[in-house]
């Protein structure tokens, strides 16, 4: 059997009216300390936003959810958090906001595979 290691997850919300509180998932936010693992996997589903909102920005949503997976990933993508350690970069994408695109509670398992998690989670919970 193969170590496993603690991971913490967060799902990413999309709250087209903030006003109205309805919600859906589109990505979800995987964290292995252990392993130096951060990373998010998004997925919009269109029809979805729209039925909550017809005039929603969808390119802003899009944008939205892309720019929290550029922090995860790093590097240049992740402006001025590039040099940031994986914890910090997953402790930003967690952080509380009232924007449209919002994270959920952090939730913990075990796993062998964090990338793997989190393609497991985004279809589980989003898709």
């Amino acid at each position: 059997m193969s170590e496993r290691d603690v991971f913490e997850y967060a799902l990413l919300r999309v709250v087209p009216r903030v006003e109205r509180g309805e919600c859906f998932n589109a990505g979800v936010l995987v964290y292995c300390r252990a392993r130096s693992f951060v990373a998010a996997r998004t997925h919009l589903d269109e029809g979805k936003l729209r039925a909550l909102d017809p005039a929603a920005d969808v390119a802003g949503v899009r944008a939205a959810l892309g720019a929290v997976e550029g922090i995860c990933a790093g590097g240049a993508a992740a402006g001025q958090a590039a040099d940031d350690d994986a914890g910090r970069r997953f402790r930003w994408a967690i952080a509380p906001r009232s924007t449209v695109v919002q994270p959920g509670p952090v939730h913990t398992g075990l796993t062998a595979d964090p990338a793997a998690e989190a393609d497991r989670l985004l279809d589980l919970l989003v898709r």
